[in-house]
């Protein structure tokens, strides 16, 4: 759980409210805000020498163009990483400015940052608050107020029974037929037992395509495999109206219109069978929509990516009315954990992009009767390639005075890795009004990228780019690169709360299952041929113009890849034994 401090000025006496949150109340106060601005500084995560903070700034005064946010440290903390501010250190002092998005700070509005720090000793929080050199003081609301995205224990929106993290303490899910085509591998049988989400892509899979395995059947062997203990099964709900319209391998059997069917031929009777008592021991994570939100940001007019497909899912607004929907029927099952899809950092993670997007996740989140209190979290990288960790090489670092962000591979991106980023999403989602016990996910199936051609250290200081290039683990031509990409491994196993903020990393996407065609196939299930598969295609302007870096010879997505199967066991990092 975080841990929430509120700013403070010196004269003020401190009282710990019932909600956990630090407030101050000044002597014969009303409650009401009497103060020029508020600052409300919360301590997210801390690991005993370094820890994430949320910082939200309220303007009670006038209109401001720009802001800057100054505090003094007591102890010896240091700023190391910001998002969403240019944040600056002197000594103990710390600024933190708008970037170019959003200095506008109306009467009554709100702006909010986060950051990453270190220290030894004591994390102290600072006593005074600045902005714009104006002093601000914490808000009137009294000491139990539980603030925006704490909602108390009484709040009836919060659903009961469930844990903070249902990958605690619990096994998880082996798909028995992904299991049989991993283990009729060559080497298979070294990662056959491993848990990998279950993908009902289209409402046939409800049932069972061709023979295989319906929904029920998967929840009847979960709870073979149960036994006594706990137990996680993962599923991805993923057949949105006009689905997935920036990548054509991926649509779906739905047209943009059809949001009464999804509902009621999709979501309804999924919801239906989930809620039966007979699998209410089991803890079900759901995996909601991947990909189409964040098309709505980054794939729309007047982007230079933008597709005709994805402004007419923009405007009937049925990607955030699906998505809501199936949050609000979800959630109302308390052993359900819906986790919405936050994209990857070579998506999401530039200023422009990522920001928007966790606004855009939250209008989503409270559509069609849905509420922040149906998201148990988020997941990012499903189905993608992006690094873990970059160990190489810090967003931080710089070359002959040339930083990092400016290399071509990074491209001004704010993150480099999976891991930054999607700790800083989730301080950002806390940020715009999700629970502050939100985790997240992370798909490790497949960007281990290890073999002959990981780097062994940081590359040459010659150039930033012979510096990054030459340490980075991810091998691709280019983050934008995302179907059947050659050289790729396996990555980190499936485990439980490996770090700060992280609820499991998971394999959602089964390794050996295809990105998509790199032909065209003609098929009954809506999948198109996307260029971005076709090993000779040479790029737009999503992947900087660059090679696809797909394998050959793949076939539809979702079917049995054998060559990249075998190419993910070859590459794996940490390398199979």
């Amino acid at each position: 759980m975080s841990r929430t401090r509120t700013a403070l000025l010196a004269a003020l006496a401190l009282t710990a409210g019932a909600s956990g949150t630090a407030l101050a109340v000044v002597p014969g106060d009303t409650g009401i805000a009497a103060a020029p601005c508020t600052v409300d500084y919360k301590v997210q995560n801390d690991w005993g020498s370094g820890f994430t903070a949320a910082v939200t700034v309220t303007n009670n005064g006038a209109a401001k163009s720009s802001w800057s946010v100054g505090w003094s440290y007591a102890g010896n903390q240091r700023v190391t990483n910001a998002w969403n501010a240019k944040v600056t250190q002197s000594g103990a002092a710390v600024t933190a400015a708008n970037e170019s998005y959003n200095g506008t700070l109306a009467t009554g509005g709100s702006a909010s940052f986060g950051f990453q720090g270190t220290y030894s000793g004591s994390n102290a929080i600072p006593a005074t608050f600045t902005l714009n050199g104006v002093t601000c003081n914490v808000d009137g609301g009294g000491p139990t107020d539980p603030g925006p995205t704490d909602p108390g224990p009484t709040d009836p929106g919060t659903p009961t029974g469930r844990v903070d993290n249902p990958y605690a303490g619990a096994k998880v899910y082996v798909n028995p037929e992904w299991s049989a085509h991993a283990a009729a591998e060559p080497g298979g049988s070294r990662i056959s037992n491993q848990p990998t989400g279950v993908w009902l892509d289209r409402t046939a899979a409800i049932n069972g395509v061709n023979g295989g395995m319906g929904l029920r059947a998967h929840l009847d062997e979960a709870l073979r495999q149960k036994g006594t203990g706990e137990l996680v099964v993962q599923l991805v709900i993923y057949n949105l109206p006009g689905r997935d319209c920036a990548a054509l391998a991926s649509n779906g059997e739905l047209g943009p219109t059809e949001i009464d069917k999804y509902k009621t031929q999709y979501i309804d009777p999924i919801a239906a069978i989930l809620a039966d008592s007979k699998y209410s021991g089991l803890r079900i994570v759901t995996t909601v929509e991947l990909d189409s939100l964040p098309n709505l940001v980054t794939n729309v007019t007047p982007r230079a990516t933008a597709t005709p497909n994805c402004d007419v899912m923009k405007a009937n607004g049925n990607y955030q009315k699906g998505v809501g929907y199936a949050l609000n029927k979800l959630g109302d099952i308390p052993n359900v954990y819906n986790y919405l899809d936050a994209g990857h950092h070579g998506w999401l993670g530039w200023d422009d992009n990522f920001g928007p997007s966790a606004d855009m996740f939250k209008t989503a989140a409270t559509t069609e009767g849905a509420t922040v209190a149906d998201v148990a979290g988020f997941i990012v990288n499903t189905a993608n390639y992006s690094a873990l960790k970059e160990n190489n090489f810090k967003i931080t670092d710089s070359v002959n005075g040339t930083s990092v962000r400016q290399s071509k591979w990074v491209d001004w991106n704010r993150y480099v890795d999976e891991l930054s980023y999607a700790q800083a999403m989730r301080e950002k989602l806390v940020s715009v009004g999700f629970d502050s016990k939100i985790g997240m996910l992370i798909d490790t199936s497949r960007n281990g990228w290890g073999g002959s051609a990981r780097p062994a250290g940081p590359g040459a200081t010659t150039s930033v780019d012979t510096y990054v290039d030459g340490g980075r683990y991810d091998r691709r031509l280019n983050t934008g690169n995302w179907c059947n990409q050659a050289g790729a491994g396996l990555g980190e196993r499936p485990k439980a709360a490996p770090e700060p903020g992280i609820d499991a990393y998971v394999w959602i996407k089964p390794p050996g299952e295809s990105d998509g065609a790199s032909s065209a196939i003609p098929n009954d299930e809506g999948k198109g041929f996307d260029r971005m598969c076709d090993p000779t295609y040479t790029g737009n302007p999503r992947n900087n113009n660059n090679m696809s870096g797909a394998l050959p010879n793949a076939p539809l997505s979702g079917k049995w890849f054998s060559a990249q199967f075998q190419e993910l066991m070859r590459n794996a990092y940490p390398p199979l034994s």
